[in-house]
């Protein structure tokens, strides 16, 4: 018996006490609404029970468990990403959570540093002026930009002080506090090759802080999957010199050569100085 039936089966017995008393006035009424709550309070009880065997029931047969498909575990990922509210300061800042975009089965993953303007009210990343550029690379490619995948490190876009326009950086304690949502989603997706977009998205990665020059180039290491860093599609931007942009292709052709996909002569010679 529940501490609450016992506290009703007392206030019963106590009305019945001064039912019984003639030099008191009593309204009958309130004794008739307890015995029908308690009815009531069975009845629930009873049902509660019901629910909690059947359930039992179903978690101990093994016929009857259920196995989440990819897809599914990637659906709930995003919802525990979108209510994410670990950093208060974020969450008070930001339009909407930056989940990520493209195909659960890449084989190819692009990962960045966090959200800009753009990339905050729209809910998807590098939809802004890199993310045109970043499109137009992934088309050069050969590939299209719902063939692959592409996130941030951080999901939200990094507050900015009141009056204050632009972007910053994320810091090194939100983007581990935001690492796991990544992780998870790299699990995943299960990409042959990851391009790392920039130094910040290198940090938040693999916890390299180094010029972008002396870490793009090369392979590097992400739970076991290969890692090409290369510059952001916003230092193009800002650099439209013939060498810088030669320069990503370059990372990109070392992409195309590890997943073993067929490269032009046309994809080839891009950027090269024409003699």
């Amino acid at each position: 018996m529940s501490l609450l039936t016992q506290g009703i089966e007392l206030v019963i017995e106590e009305l019945r006490q001064l039912r019984s008393r003639a030099d008191l006035r009593f309204d009958r009424t309130i004794l008739d609404r307890v015995e029908q709550l308690r009815g009531l309070l069975a009845l629930e009880s009873a049902r509660t029970e019901e629910q909690a065997m059947v359930a039992e029931s179903v978690v101990t047969m093994p016929a009857l468990a259920v196995k989440l498909s990819n897809r599914e575990k990637f659906h709930q990922l995003q919802q525990a990403t979108l209510a994410c509210r670990k950093c208060p300061h974020l969450v008070a800042f930001r339009h909407q959570v930056v989940f990520g975009v493209g195909n659960p089965d890449a084989e190819l993953m692009f990962v960045g540093e966090a959200p800009g303007a753009d990339e905050d009210l729209q809910g998807e990343p590098f939809v802004g002026r890199a993310g045109e550029l970043l499109t137009r690379i992934i088309q050069t490619m050969g590939f299209s930009r719902q063939e692959v995948y592409i996130a941030n490190v951080l999901k939200c876009r990094p507050d900015m002080p009141p009056g204050k326009s632009g972007n910053r950086p994320p810091t090194a304690e939100e983007m581990a506090t935001c690492l796991p949502y990544l992780r998870e989603q790299i699990a995943l997706i299960e990409p042959k090759l990851m391009v790392a977009l920039g130094g910040v998205a290198m940090r938040g990665l693999l916890g390299v802080d180094q010029p972008m020059k002396s870490l793009r180039g090369r392979w590097h290491q992400f739970a076991g999957i290969p890692v090409m860093p290369t510059f952001h599609p916003s230092y193009l931007l800002r650099n439209q010199s013939l060498t810088e942009k030669r320069k990503v292709w370059e990372d990109m052709l070392l992409v195309l050569e590890r997943l073993e996909r067929p490269i032009t002569e046309r994809q080839r010679n891009f950027f090269l100085a024409k003699s």
